[in-house]
């Protein structure tokens, strides 16, 4: 299957100022040669811990920050600031305008980017995209404050819609909402990828928000992706140390296994991007790194079909590693 989206070593990297005059002394390496792609009408989950650079990788892809280098190529092609790539925000309270109406919010887009002539045509287009996310239209003459975080996530995606794009890049979409509304979003927007077509990349900080929507699942750790994989095939044989301690972190819905599980505990904090740690970036947390993991940056391994890593000790993670009990099962 031909990608619709492809991220050539794409790096994204913050110059440090020392002072209000003074020049740059170093650089925050937020990405540092990202290489994915993912094909039409498909989900690409993104996890890591926060800091590790994906929201930062989301941004690049919308137009929002500008790549230091490597390329994205959409159909092929070079990527433009163009209305094809939306994005939905993580705090809907803080992406809507609280002086603007619902209605003139999803309305402005439309008619900025002229894909309807004259008022009734984009007013009615507007109350169309208002039913497509499940919200009355006398919803059109109300403010952000007056509806639920829900609500609100629900008008980002419709306003995120109004651009009709081809790509939409979720950015923690559903973390700031209770547990009920998170499930009630991710079925809209299932729903959504299937009646429009749409292709997403679909960001989180924990693997267990990803399980239902994604169709494959990139892990990222401090600005590298670290394994990429078919979302069953990762849950059920995750294949890098720091995949296997995200998933220990998920609750399993069985008592008595929840009891038995031991869980794969991290040391120390993430390091800095300024900084990274030579060889694996990983290996200053990883509880069975070795001497190679410290001095070598390992090579990508396909260790089975579509399922690929970058760790030195994939092949023997199952013996070194407790189990984290995420198998298809609880999915």
């Amino acid at each position: 299957m031909n990608p619709l989206i492809q991220l050539r070593d794409l790096a994204v990297h913050f110059p440090v100022k020392t002072g209000f005059l003074s020049g740059s002394s170093g650089v925050i390496k937020a990405v540092d040669g990202v290489t994915l792609e993912i094909p039409r009408g498909q989900t690409l989950g993104l996890v890591g811990e926060s800091g590790c650079g994906k929201s930062t990788l989301g941004r690049a892809v919308v137009g929002l920050t500008e790549p230091t280098s490597g390329t994205i190529l959409i159909d092929g092609k070079p990527l433009t600031r163009d209305r094809r790539v939306q994005m939905i925000f993580q705090d809907p309270s803080a992406s809507l305008n609280p002086r603007m109406t619902i209605g003139a919010t999803i309305a402005e887009p439309i008619g900025l980017n002229g894909l309807r002539q004259g008022r009734a045509a984009i007013k009615a287009r507007m109350h169309e995209l208002l039913d497509l996310v499940g919200l009355p239209q006398s919803a059109a003459h109300r403010y952000p404050h007056e509806f639920s975080g829900g609500q609100r996530q629900r008008v980002g995606i419709a306003r995120a819609l109004a651009c009709e794009p081809d790509i939409i890049v979720c950015d923690e979409a559903v973390s700031a909402l209770d547990v009920s509304i998170q499930a009630q979003i991710v079925a809209l927007l299932e729903d959504l990828q299937v009646r429009l077509g749409l292709t997403y990349l679909f960001i989180a900080h924990d693997l267990g928000s990803l399980k239902h929507i994604s169709h494959r699942v990139a892990v990222m750790y401090l600005g590298k992706v670290v394994e990429v994989a078919p979302k069953a095939e990762l849950f059920a044989n995750p294949r890098h140390a720091y995949t296997r301690a995200l998933l220990s972190a998920i609750p399993v819905p069985d008592p008595s296994i929840e009891r038995q599980r031991q869980r794969i505990i991290l040391n120390d904090d993430i390091p800095s991007p300024a900084n990274p740690p030579s060889g694996c970036r990983f290996h200053t947390r990883c509880p069975v790194a070795i001497d190679l993991c410290r001095s070598e940056v390992p090579n990508w391994q396909e260790v089975s079909p579509g399922h690929t890593s970058a760790c030195r000790r994939a092949e023997d993670l199952v013996k070194l590693m407790p189990d984290p009990v995420t198998s298809a099962a609880y999915m």
